[in-house]
């Protein structure tokens, strides 16, 4: 399970001495447990890469206000932050390859541009979170144009 491999890399960053993967997986942990706490139960993997996405969003966003700000050192955290938490998720998908599946998704229920919503439906749960919903909205919609 995703939450054990966590563990697990957390407690060998501790005894490696890796101030910056021990302060970001603990973060991790952190949200785990609150969404563990909501949901009354432990957190199949399918959750913990949710959560995971949800702090990649966090970090990014934070990354991108540091540089605006001018803070790179803090914008050097984030980013590495943001490679450890990437490190945890499977590989996302190319645009072609969303764009291909979009495209069989498309043909196979010879979807207009009406049908948007049934087509992302079924993208959706095809990528099953190797996309960014944003990415595959865009794909989708241009396909049906």
């Amino acid at each position: 399970m995703l939450v054990d491999t966590i563990k697990t890399d957390l407690a060998k960053s501790m005894k490696a001495g890796d101030r910056q993967k021990v302060s970001c997986l603990r973060m991790v942990l952190s949200a785990f447990k609150y969404r563990q706490v909501e949901a009354h139960r432990e957190l199949d993997d399918q959750e913990a890469l949710s959560v995971i996405r949800s702090q990649i969003k966090q970090v990014t966003d934070s990354f991108e206000q540091y540089t605006q700000g001018g803070r790179e050192d803090l914008a050097l955290q984030e980013k590495a932050n943001l490679a450890i938490l990437k490190s945890y998720i499977p590989q996302e998908l190319s645009d072609e390859e969303i764009a291909a599946i979009a495209g069989k998704i498309i043909t196979e229920t010879s979807a207009t541009k009406k049908e948007f919503g049934l087509v992302m439906k079924k993208t959706v749960a095809e990528v099953a979170g190797r996309a960014d919903g944003k990415k595959v909205s865009g794909i989708v919609s241009g396909l049906l144009k």
